[in-house]
This record gives structure tokens, sequence and C-alpha cells, in this order.
């Protein structure tokens, strides 16, 4: 029997590679909003966290969010990740 091909992603936060389902992807669609990919499947460029404080810290603090999503983040984002990482 074969194995079910796993994707792996890498946190942005602490550079770690984990499956994909494992971490919370965050997206900038081709009109420039941010936001929240709960699913996986929107379209756009999307970076991956893991549910962690210390990685939003991290990715917050060296702005890696920013960087990767080529794009400048307001704090609701960060407030509604926050909130999420928290249930």
């Amino acid at each position: 029997m074969r194995k079910k091909h796993v994707p792996m992603r890498t946190c942005v936060g602490c550079r770690s590679s984990k499956p994909k389902r494992d971490l919370v992807r965050v997206v900038r669609d081709p009109e420039g909003n941010v936001g929240l990919d709960l699913t996986g499947k929107r379209s756009g460029r999307g970076v991956y966290l893991c549910p962690s404080e210390e990685c939003l810290q991290k990715a917050v603090k060296g702005r890696q969010l920013e960087r990767a999503l080529e794009t400048t983040i307001h704090g609701e984002l960060f407030a509604e990740l926050k909130r999420v990482f928290d249930e």
C-alpha cells in the first residue's frame, strides 16, 4: 500500500518545516487585501505560521510577514491572528 503524500510548509516565524495542516495560512489576494485563510484554498500569495504566540511575535518583530507578502500589514490582522491562536 502506498503512503499518502503530506505537503510540508515552512513557518515564517520559527523557520521550521511542518505539515501544511498544522499551520495557519495568511494570504494576500490579487486585490491586495491581507487576511487569514483557514481553508488553505484562497487564491493569492500565502505564508504560513505555527499556531503559537512565539512564532507570531518572531514574525512581527522581524517583519517576516510583511516581507513575504510584499505589503504592509495592519494591527487588526495581528489581533485576529492572536484570537485564532487562543482558540
